[in-house]
């Protein structure tokens, strides 16, 4: 029963809704929260599955994964997916890791990819 009740609480997760800020950029907005949870594991000295995200340039290009952030598509970009923590096996930060960005990062991060990622 614990495995099926499980299973059935992880199918219920969902992504956090978009921000309604506008204007978004990743200097502005984005890099701050990415420095503070992301870079020391995905950025210039280090890039856990060739993905660094410490600029603009380097979080839009493909990963080991393939792309990671789909612009103007936030519900389809694994970046968004796997820092929504919905699938524990992709999570990110990893149990242990880090603290998990809160509803209103990802927020602002699903905003931003969804206005074009600039």
């Amino acid at each position: 029963f614990a495995v099926a009740f499980t299973a059935s609480a992880a199918a219920k997760k969902e992504l956090p809704p978009a921000s309604k800020k506008t204007g978004l950029t990743f200097d502005k907005d984005i890099k701050p929260i990415f420095e503070k949870s992301c870079v020391e594991c995905h950025g210039e000295k280090k890039s856990k599955g060739k993905l660094k995200l410490d600029t603009l340039a380097n979080a839009l290009k493909a990963s080991e994964n393939g792309k990671s952030i789909v612009p103007g598509k936030s519900a389809d970009s694994s970046l968004v997916k796997a820092i929504a923590r919905l699938n524990e096996d992709d999570a990110m930060p990893p149990e242990g890791k880090g603290k998990p960005l809160t509803a209103e990062q990802i927020g602002l991060i699903r905003a931003w990819i969804d206005q074009g990622a600039k």
